[in-house]
Protein backbone atom coordinates (compact mmCIF):
# COMPACT_ATOMS: atom_id res chain seq x y z
CA UNK A 1 0.00 0.00 0.00
CA UNK A 2 2.10 2.88 -1.27
CA UNK A 3 -0.71 5.36 -0.55
CA UNK A 4 0.34 5.28 3.12
CA UNK A 5 3.91 6.31 2.32
CA UNK A 6 2.63 9.08 0.03
CA UNK A 7 0.28 10.36 2.76
CA UNK A 8 3.12 10.23 5.28
CA UNK A 9 5.45 12.12 2.93
CA UNK A 10 2.81 14.84 2.48
CA UNK A 11 2.46 15.04 6.26
CA UNK A 12 6.21 15.35 6.89
CA UNK A 13 6.65 17.89 4.07
CA UNK A 14 3.88 20.09 5.45
CA UNK A 15 5.05 19.71 9.04
CA UNK A 16 8.64 20.62 8.17
CA UNK A 17 7.52 23.69 6.18
CA UNK A 18 5.25 24.80 9.00
CA UNK A 19 7.95 24.47 11.65
CA UNK A 20 10.49 26.30 9.47
CA UNK A 21 8.00 29.18 9.15
CA UNK A 22 6.96 29.26 12.84
CA UNK A 23 3.40 28.22 12.10
CA UNK A 24 0.91 27.72 14.87
CA UNK A 25 -1.45 25.77 12.62
CA UNK A 26 -1.63 24.19 9.17
CA UNK A 27 -4.97 24.83 7.50
CA UNK A 28 -4.70 23.35 4.01
CA UNK A 29 -2.29 21.28 1.93
CA UNK A 30 -2.78 21.22 -1.85
CA UNK A 31 -1.42 18.32 -3.86
CA UNK A 32 -1.37 17.64 -7.59
CA UNK A 33 -1.91 13.94 -8.33
CA UNK A 34 -1.30 12.77 -11.87
CA UNK A 35 -3.74 10.29 -13.33
CA UNK A 36 -0.84 8.05 -14.35
CA UNK A 37 0.71 8.08 -10.86
CA UNK A 38 -1.19 4.88 -10.03
CA UNK A 39 -2.47 6.36 -6.77
CA UNK A 40 -5.96 6.49 -5.31
CA UNK A 41 -6.35 10.13 -4.09
CA UNK A 42 -9.28 9.23 -1.83
CA UNK A 43 -7.15 6.61 -0.08
CA UNK A 44 -4.28 9.09 0.31
CA UNK A 45 -6.68 11.61 1.84
CA UNK A 46 -8.13 9.02 4.24
CA UNK A 47 -4.67 7.88 5.38
CA UNK A 48 -3.46 11.47 5.69
CA UNK A 49 -6.38 12.20 8.04
CA UNK A 50 -5.46 9.14 10.13
CA UNK A 51 -1.82 10.25 10.33
CA UNK A 52 -2.63 13.83 11.45
CA UNK A 53 -5.17 12.85 14.14
CA UNK A 54 -2.76 13.21 17.06
CA UNK A 55 -0.79 16.24 15.79
CA UNK A 56 -2.19 19.55 17.12
CA UNK A 57 -0.41 21.46 14.35
CA UNK A 58 -2.88 19.82 11.93
CA UNK A 59 -6.03 20.20 14.05
CA UNK A 60 -8.01 21.99 11.32
CA UNK A 61 -6.01 20.87 8.30
CA UNK A 62 -7.51 19.57 5.12
CA UNK A 63 -5.87 17.89 2.16
CA UNK A 64 -6.99 18.97 -1.31
CA UNK A 65 -5.96 16.71 -4.19
CA UNK A 66 -6.15 18.08 -7.73
CA UNK A 67 -6.39 15.57 -10.56
CA UNK A 68 -3.78 16.16 -13.30
CA UNK A 69 -4.54 14.79 -16.77
CA UNK A 70 -1.85 13.02 -18.73
CA UNK A 71 -0.08 15.18 -21.32
CA UNK A 72 2.34 13.89 -23.91
CA UNK A 73 4.72 15.27 -26.50
CA UNK A 74 6.25 13.61 -29.54
CA UNK A 75 9.38 14.44 -31.53
CA UNK A 76 7.15 15.08 -34.57
CA UNK A 77 5.56 18.04 -32.81
CA UNK A 78 2.39 16.40 -31.51
CA UNK A 79 1.21 17.52 -28.07
CA UNK A 80 -1.88 16.08 -26.48
CA UNK A 81 -3.21 13.30 -24.30
CA UNK A 82 -2.49 10.18 -26.36
CA UNK A 83 -0.16 8.10 -24.18
CA UNK A 84 0.68 5.03 -26.22
CA UNK A 85 0.92 5.89 -29.92
CA UNK A 86 1.40 9.31 -31.50
CA UNK A 87 -1.63 9.93 -33.73
CA UNK A 88 0.60 11.80 -36.23
CA UNK A 89 3.62 9.54 -36.71
CA UNK A 90 2.97 6.32 -34.77
CA UNK A 91 5.94 6.68 -32.37
CA UNK A 92 5.76 6.39 -28.59
CA UNK A 93 5.19 9.91 -27.20
CA UNK A 94 6.96 11.19 -24.09
CA UNK A 95 4.79 11.75 -21.00
CA UNK A 96 5.36 15.34 -19.79
CA UNK A 97 2.62 15.57 -17.15
CA UNK A 98 0.27 13.25 -15.31
CA UNK A 99 2.71 11.03 -13.43
CA UNK A 100 3.53 13.44 -10.60
CA UNK A 101 2.50 13.68 -6.97
CA UNK A 102 3.50 17.17 -5.85
CA UNK A 103 2.69 19.32 -2.83
CA UNK A 104 1.89 22.64 -4.50
CA UNK A 105 0.76 24.78 -1.57
CA UNK A 106 0.71 24.72 2.22
CA UNK A 107 -1.49 27.23 4.00
CA UNK A 108 -0.44 28.04 7.56
CA UNK A 109 -1.42 30.37 10.38
CA UNK A 110 1.31 32.25 12.21
CA UNK A 111 1.30 34.48 15.30
CA UNK A 112 1.38 38.16 14.46
CA UNK A 113 4.52 39.66 15.96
Amino acid sequence: MHEYSIAYDIYTTARRAAIENNAKEITCISVDVGRMAMVNPEQVEFLFNVIIEEDPLFSGARLVCRDIEARTRCSCGYEGSERFVCPRCGKLPEVVAGMEIVVTNIEIEVDEA
